[in-house]
């Protein structure tokens, strides 16, 4: 159905449909949420928001919720899960369409799921695709500039973010709650909400923690809490899920299981190991804020850079921004194609490059090539960085034409071949 409305959407005088569109969009909305009977009524529906994390913290969530024994759905970047059943998100957006959202929830409750977890944009609001989604549950990563051309300013970027916790102040649902960074700079804005349960959490709750190359660990309540994934960033991921599972009675000793037993978030800082004697790191990082602490999470290694970070025609203001961060972190950097889009791609590396000063670098505009290239300058101990797509499918190009895409993947086939 979104298919079709895309379709006829195309032929609407561009004037006429700007005029329009805040009711298209809202008209939309409903629709999809008559046609599937407002499925979202019938389940508990946790909502994700924030620049970064969404996809961590939903998956943290669904893994203690799963341990705890709950049914659970999920809808993402990374994937779209009903139970058991797992199928990757190749839409190259985080919300799909209202039909599909409405539907996707519909499908969780008559499998009879316990909990949809849903990631929930910016973007997403824009097109009123968080409208008629009764909400139980928000919880709230961080913010920093992104979408700015598409938004206008940071400041509609942020007013567009506050109404997801606009729509859970308006949800039917009782004993609603909100999970906050108090940590982040926008925080207290989060929390201007009138419901039952604000809960904050910070950094501050859990130091001193323990950061290794192989994983981290902090104590939460008297209880050792452990994961083998890494970074700062993955702390406040793991502490957001555990105030959402307090909110559900969840005991601390189930969610400490979940945790340790957690391995692996595809693309998210993803470990690829091939029986290489360096580290190969897949990670989604596509704004400054994220690529800089990836670079710090792996603070004593020779790290070789591989980044191309900003798709064609949009956040320009970020290219030089980027490529100034891997120059302070990176022994080695290799700019590669992204998703360019309708833009050269040589101009898209030539505005990352302005931001590269002191450290030597290589433009390699074929993907593989550059991650073969990283691979054969790797020695003992250092650590190769991807990042920029993590498991995003396509590489984008003029037209909307799309090359099937997988960094990890390419990574292993490499390496194998070797």
């Amino acid at each position: 159905m979104d298919n079709i409305l895309f379709q006829i959407k195309k032929i609407i005088p561009t004037k006429l449909f700007k005029l329009g569109q805040p009711a298209y969009h809202y008209i939309l909305a409903l629709t999809g949420a008559v046609i599937y009977r407002f499925p979202s009524r019938k389940i508990s529906v946790i909502g994700i928001t924030g620049t970064k994390g969404k996809t961590s913290v939903a998956e943290f969530v669904n893994v203690i919720l799963e341990e705890a024994g709950y049914k659970t759905a999920l809808a993402g970047t990374l994937r779209f899960k009903i139970g058991k059943e797992s199928i990757p998100n190749k839409f190259k957006m985080t919300m799909p369409g209202r039909f599909f959202i409405q539907n996707f929830i519909r499908k969780a409750v008559n499998k009879k799921c316990d909990y949809v977890i849903l990631e929930m944009t910016s973007e997403g609001t824009k097109q009123f695709r968080h409208k008629f989604i009764s909400l139980n549950s928000l919880i709230f990563t961080n913010l920093a500039p992104e979408h700015i051309e598409s938004h206008g300013s940071y400041e509609n970027y942020l007013k567009a973010k506050l109404k997801i916790i606009q729509a859970l102040e308006r949800s039917p649902k009782k004993n609603k709650s909100i999970i906050v960074n108090s940590d982040d700079k926008e925080g207290f804005k989060f929390l201007n909400i009138n419901i039952e349960n604000k809960i904050s959490y910070s950094l501050s709750e859990i130091e001193p923690f323990e950061l290794k190359k192989d994983g981290l660990s902090f104590t939460y309540q008297n209880t050792k809490i452990e994961s083998p994934l890494s970074g700062e960033f993955n702390i406040y991921n793991i502490l957001s899920a555990i105030k959402f599972a307090e909110t559900q009675k969840v005991d601390i000793n189930i969610i400490k299981k979940a945790i340790k037993n957690f391995e692996i978030i595809r693309g998210r800082v993803e470990k690829i190991n091939e029986g290489q004697d360096f580290e190969i790191i897949v990670d989604y990082a596509h704004t400054p804020d994220s690529l800089e602490k990836l670079y710090q999470a792996f603070p004593n290694s020779n790290k070789i850079c591989i980044l191309g970070n900003t798709g064609g025609g949009r956040d320009i203001w970020k290219r030089k921004v980027m490529g100034s961060i891997a120059d302070k972190y990176c022994s080695k950097i290799i700019l590669t194609n992204e998703d360019p889009y309708d833009e050269d791609p040589l101009k898209i590396l030539k505005d990352v490059a302005e931001g590269v000063s002191n450290i030597k670098y290589e433009t390699i505009l074929d993907r593989k090539e550059a991650i073969k290239k990283a691979i054969s300058l790797a020695q003992t101990g250092d650590t190769i960085l991807i990042s920029g797509k993590g498991t995003d499918p396509y590489i984008m190009g003029p037209n909307n034409s799309k090359i099937e895409w997988d960094d990890a993947s390419v990574v292993r086939e490499i390496l194998i071949s070797e």
